[in-house]
């Protein structure tokens, strides 16, 4: 294990898969989870252990876990550390000292986040906030400041720091100009003011903002209509969708009005909507409230004249995901003749009636409609992972054992995990250097005598 390695973990994904991860701890392994975390290196391993340690109040564990990334000067273990003794109870100034940025010089605003972060934790949100003050011109840093503040009684002081940053992106869309790092300032100044509990002048703010169109992102107009329905102000909604981008916003009004139990009034107006302008998104907003309230039918009516369109998968999508665990309803809807996806998304419609067939047990149906010819899906991979939709595991670790790749020793893993044989399931797992030493390498640019690169511009 060294810092490249470590960095190439957190950066990819790798080692153990946090899936993974979350399934031996599931199944009770936090010993061998921990023991993974010191032995091999693994860093998602550690965080997965660290995490469940300390819920378990085992804090000292929990620090044994992560100290040999401590050691190395690993950040990201230091913050972990910071956090795990902060949950323990230990004193400020302790955790303080390990995540102080280093050097005299300017941090930077990661660090700087970081290090508030940890502040605000430790009860020292006072100096959380100064350390934040010089980066609010990054609007990441901004909402940093409001997240930790909530609850601390700071809200005054927030709103002091955002109220002017909120005014230059009122003005910034007065003057035409747009200036991203401002964008989210008015919606979080609206926040603040609301969780102070003063949501009637975060209303009138914001919607004076609105309506006179001095708004750098949808997400303002959204975050407005948002404020409108947790307040119940359904007719200011309605009047709000009218004058604004409905395509951003009547979702949010049909959704108001579900939650407060006028279901049929929430379907006419979405219905109405579709008349009007037959939008994909207002056919995939009421057919997945169709499916929600158990009427099958009735949504894969609304959402099949959009098959044929392009973007067809955002009306099939959310129909599909719901019923991923319920085979026979999954096989109908996308056996049903109204489902003709568009060119280019056949493949959607083969493997979701794929994993439905292989749900219910017709596994040797499911293999061919999965298309195994496929040049970019391994096929015995993807037969393995409908043996084991079927319940097959032994048939799915068999097939995986054969091809031995580090892709199937991963898939692999997973299944022994299942099977509840965990150890051996760790033993097959390929290690971080076998996993980097698979990686594809970037094939080698020529240079000239001048050090420039001779291969031709794209």
């Amino acid at each position: 294990m060294d810092m490249d390695d470590l960095a190439w973990q957190a950066g990819n994904y790798r080692g153990i898969a946090p899936r993974t991860v979350g399934l031996l701890l599931e199944h009770g392994h936090l010993d061998l989870v921990a023991q993974v975390a010191v032995g091999r290196g693994e860093w998602i391993c550690a965080e997965g252990a660290a995490e469940e340690l300390c819920r378990a109040g085992d804090f000292g564990r929990a620090l044994s876990v992560m100290e040999p990334f401590v050691v190395m000067g690993w950040r990201p273990a230091l913050y972990a550390k910071a956090e795990i003794l902060l949950r323990a109870g230990r004193r400020s100034q302790e955790v303080l000292e390990l995540v102080r940025p280093e050097g005299s010089g300017r941090a930077s605003a990661t660090e700087c986040r970081h290090l508030a972060e940890v502040l605000g934790k430790a009860g020292r949100v006072d100096e959380a906030i100064e350390v934040l003050v010089p980066h609010l011109d990054k609007s990441w840093i901004l909402s940093v400041l409001v997240d930790i503040t909530d609850g601390q009684g700071r809200d005054e002081r927030v709103l002091e720091l955002i109220a002017p940053l909120a005014d230059r992106a009122r003005q910034a869309c007065g003057e035409e100009r747009r200036d991203s790092a401002f964008s989210d300032a008015q919606e979080l100044q609206a926040r603040v003011l609301e969780r102070a509990g003063r949501a009637d002048e975060a209303i009138r703010i914001l919607g004076q903002d609105i309506a006179g169109r001095r708004f750098l992102a949808q997400n303002t107009l959204i975050a407005y209509a948002e404020l409108l329905a947790r307040h119940g102000r359904l007719d200011e909604l309605r009047e709000l969708v009218g004058g604004q981008d409905p395509h951003s916003v009547l979702d949010v009004y049909a959704g108001a009005l579900r939650r407060h139990g006028r279901v049929e009034e929430a379907e006419a107006v979405m219905r109405d909507a579709i008349a009007a302008d037959d939008w994909v998104g207002y056919r995939a907003w009421l057919s997945s409230m169709l499916l929600a309230e158990g009427r099958l039918d009735d949504a894969i009516v609304v959402a099949e004249p959009g098959f044929g369109w392009y973007d067809c998968s955002n009306l099939l999508a959310p129909l599909v995901h719901p019923l991923l665990d319920r085979p026979e309803e999954l096989l109908y809807l996308v056996e049903h003749p109204r489902v003709v996806p568009h060119y280019g998304h056949e493949e959607f419609q083969h493997w979701w009636r794929a994993w439905a067939l292989a749900g219910l047990g017709r596994v040797d149906e499911a293999i061919t409609v999965a298309g195994l010819d496929r040049p970019w899906t391994d096929p015995r991979i993807v037969k393995a992972d409908l043996l084991k939709r079927a319940g097959r595991l032994d048939d799915a670790a068999d097939e995986l054992r054969a091809l031995g790749t580090i892709k199937a020793r991963e898939e692999l893993c997973e299944i022994l995990v299942l099977q509840g044989r965990a150890d051996e399931a760790i033993a097959v797992h390929p290690t971080v250097a076998e996993q980097r030493a698979a990686e594809p390498k970037p094939e080698p640019v020529p240079l000239g005598d001048n050090g420039y690169s001779l291969k031709p511009p794209l």
